[in-house]
């Protein structure tokens, strides 16, 4: 689940970059790769197997439609699938082949789907979970490995998050080490792995505790001890996602030399720019879920200085670039670990405040059919007036709420909405209050390793984005694929938001007259006993 990102001017950090040595000929020695491509990515990907974990998440589908629509050739893709919430792992593989982002694959090229084959396993079991035949399978014919599976949670107890992040990754590892003709590892991290640095470089960082020493760790403290150390063991990370995709990262790059590995860190991953549909989206969390949210009227505060620049980038985009980050990093198999930070830093700026502006205008357009209240509200970016707000337009609204409720004899559920909307603000409102630079000259340069044709199918160039029409598309998509309205219902939500603007407006000019007429009276009051 992966908030904001912000840059220096060219000048400064350029210069920055040339005193570091060390980064200088990091990116020399990728920008020596990227020359004239010797095939296309599709003829790379011809015949290949594939193993990818996280194929179920958000950007796991994208990444499988991806590469069985625009690599045609491709011979197999392994994907590792767990049993959830009473269905097996086939049953969810139906499921998953019937997920709408596959709808134009079943019109144009049902068979491609023959191409997938399931791997039943789970990444927090010893060995996966990974019968010794598809083990031995999979060693035999894997060539390129996406890693994606992992826990965007950011609030995770540190046990689970490093079992999952960590010690997921350890495991794939350790399967991988076996393998006979793998080409490519690709494993798939964060921008805001190090949160501390101001600046994130594409390489890969020193962390203070060794990976393997914290699995050891957690392995065998209780949770309350381990509850006790966490706010220590991950300073200065904010959070255990954060914590634990750095250790995976350091964890990764200890297999250096053994077969070839880039790491590809996404900023924060929205929804499709323009495929596999524009707008899909098939999840709430991080911007999601505030945009959701504040179209339904139940979030009409939040700590966020919108004159910063928030570093958003099209899951599209994302899976565009890890397909060629392998692409390159399997053609020329370097030995060093190859570093590409999948961010926008301000090729195309957008700032929170301008996608806030942009979000209430298409709200109107596309309302939600189940809505609290009116869209409204701001961000404030003193925590004290957000705090104020949080209690006149979030918290007391609750409470009025459940006790009518309650005097109807119904079930009260407001106040508890409005806890977990408070907390999930609190964890969100350290992304969106400062402000990071991610350099990311190696995914700049991954368009130099490419022909023409293959930029415009696996485009990667942030400055194609339109952020008016793509927020548009996205309110959309959340609206049709997250909250499952269908556009047919969009009348009746219209007619609903114009009735929630009456009532809103209403009610504001009723507070604002009882109070001024309570400030009069007590002035009054207070006039004539002075007098």
């Amino acid at each position: 689940m992966r908030l904001s990102s912000f840059w220096y001017r060219t000048s400064c950090y350029c210069d920055q970059f040339f005193l570091n040595c060390e980064c200088v000929s990091f990116v020399c020695d990728w920008q020596k790769s990227t020359m004239a491509p010797s095939m296309s990515v599709a003829e790379y990907y011809a015949n290949k197997t594939i193993f990818i974990t996280g194929a179920t998440g958000f950007m796991g589908k994208v990444l499988v439609e991806k590469l069985l629509r625009s690599c045609p050739d491709l011979k197999r893709i392994y994907m590792l699938m767990r049993a959830k919430k009473g269905q097996s792992s086939s049953e969810r593989l139906e499921g998953f082949f019937k997920c709408r982002i596959f709808d134009r694959l079943h019109e144009t090229n049902p068979k491609c789907f023959e191409k997938l084959r399931l791997i039943p396993g789970d990444i927090l079991a010893e060995g996966m979970g990974i019968s010794e035949e598809h083990r031995q399978e999979l060693r035999r014919e894997t060539q390129i490995i996406f890693h994606c599976a992992a826990c965007v949670r950011f609030d995770m107890p540190l046990k689970d998050a490093t079992a999952l992040n960590t010690g997921g990754t350890q495991r794939v590892l350790d399967l991988t080490e076996g393998m006979s003709h793998l080409e490519v590892f690709v494993h798939v991290s964060t921008a805001y792995c190090r949160c501390e640095l101001p600046v994130l470089e594409e390489r890969v960082y020193e962390t203070k505790h060794k990976p393997q020493e914290v699995m050891h760790c957690v392995e065998w403290m209780d949770d309350d001890l381990i509850s006790h150390l966490q706010p220590k063991l991950i300073d200065p990370q904010p959070n255990t996602y954060a914590y634990t995709k750095s250790l995976s990262e350091s964890l990764v790059a200890q297999y250096e030399g053994k077969f070839p590995i880039a790491i590809a860190r996404p900023s924060i991953v929205t929804a499709a720019h323009k495929e596999p549909m524009p707008g899909w989206v098939d999840n709430l969390n991080g911007p999601t879920g505030l945009l959701v949210g504040a179209g339904k009227g139940v979030i009409r505060t939040m700590h966020c200085n919108d004159t910063l620049r928030a570093d958003v980038i099209p899951v599209d985009f994302v899976v565009n670039g890890c397909i060629l980050v392998a692409y390159n990093t399997g053609v020329n198999k370097p030995k060093e670990v190859q570093v590409v930070n999948v961010t926008e830093s301000g090729r195309n700026p957008l700032t929170w405040g301008a996608a806030l502006d942009m979000g209430r205008v298409h709200v109107q357009e596309f309302p939600f059919s189940v809505c609290l209240w009116y869209p409204g509200g701001s961000p404030k970016s003193s925590r004290l007036l957000h705090q104020i707000a949080l209690l006149f337009t979030h918290i007391i609204p609750a409470y009025l709420v459940d006790l009518l409720l309650m005097m109807l004899g119904k079930k009260t559920f407001m106040v508890q909405i409005q806890k977990r909307i408070s907390y999930g603000l609190d964890v969100l409102q350290y992304y969106t209050t400062k402000e990071w630079h991610f350099k990311n000259d190696n995914f700049v340069a991954l368009r130099n390793v490419i022909s023409k044709e293959d930029d415009d199918t696996f485009y990667t160039d942030v400055k194609m984005i339109n952020w008016n029409l793509y927020i548009r598309d996205y309110i959309y998509g959340a609206r049709q694929y997250c909250c499952k309205e269908d556009p047919s219902s969009l009348p009746q939500a219209r007619k609903l938001q114009k009735q929630l603007y009456y009532l809103d407006r209403s009610t504001t000019i009723i507070i604002y007259s009882l109070c001024a007429y309570f400030l009069y009276y007590y002035v009054r009051m207070f006039v004539s006993v002075m007098f």
